[in-house]
């Protein structure tokens, strides 16, 4: 993730509670449970016998070193993974259809939803769709322009806007800072907020409405529900 400088910092809150939303000091408690994105996953691979997967964001590849699927593709304009490119960019030329993806690229709502937008594109029949960091529990740890060391982004707005489809199913797991998945199927819980801009959702609007926004499930009902063939 990329370095700010504390300059840059002071100013990126300064412009974030002046022109956004001003701060306040309220804790969002989760209750996190123990296990990883890549116990996740290799939980998935397992169920359903994963053979092609893509990651958007590989960093210093702590969870792509550790996905056991032979066919893999981990996409990072920087660091990590086996294509160095941006996300935009690798879409743009992909022709290939991936069981598994798993989105932790830069966390801002409008790049989130190009690369879900994208990944529905290349996305398998009964394919799931991950990303990290959809359960921030301050204020500070998804204001963009980001000014936290500790920064999950505003992945939660595109979470949100994408609730609103009929055709997607979408649940968030409580674990590791908030995983949803997404798949293509009908959804028989859709929210609506009558919104014409998901990104000027605020955190106080999370605070008060994430179990409903977010349709949160824990990692043992969802794994249940992987095994059941119920999602």
């Amino acid at each position: 993730m990329e370095k700010l400088s504390r300059f840059s910092k002071l100013c990126n809150k300064f412009y974030y509670n002046l022109f956004i939303e001003f701060n306040n000091n309220k804790v969002i408690n989760y209750k996190f449970t123990n296990q990883k994105r890549w116990d996740l996953i290799d939980k998935i691979t397992q169920i359903r016998k994963i053979e092609d997967y893509l990651e958007i964001g590989c960093n210093d590849d702590d969870l792509f070193n550790k996905v056991n699927v032979t066919n893999k593709i981990g996409v990072d304009p920087n660091q990590g993974g086996n294509v160095k490119k941006t996300s935009d960019s690798f879409f743009k030329e992909n022709n290939k259809k991936f069981d598994l993806i798993f989105i932790d690229g830069l966390h801002e709502f409008d790049q989130v939803n190009r690369d879900i937008e994208n990944s529905l594109n290349c996305i398998k029949d009964n394919g799931l769709i991950l990303l990290h960091d959809c359960l921030p529990c301050t204020m500070r740890s998804q204001a963009v322009p980001r000014y936290s060391y500790l920064w999950n982004g505003d992945v939660w707005k595109s979470i949100v806007k994408f609730r609103h489809n009929k055709d997607l199913k979408i649940n968030t797991i409580t674990i590791d800072q908030g995983i949803s998945v997404i798949k293509k199927s009908k959804n028989q819980n859709t929210i609506n907020l009558n919104l014409k801009d998901f990104k000027k959702l605020k955190f106080n609007d999370l605070v008060n409405n994430y179990e409903e926004f977010m349709n949160l499930i824990s990692y043992d009902d969802f794994i249940a529900s992987l095994k059941n063939n119920t999602f």
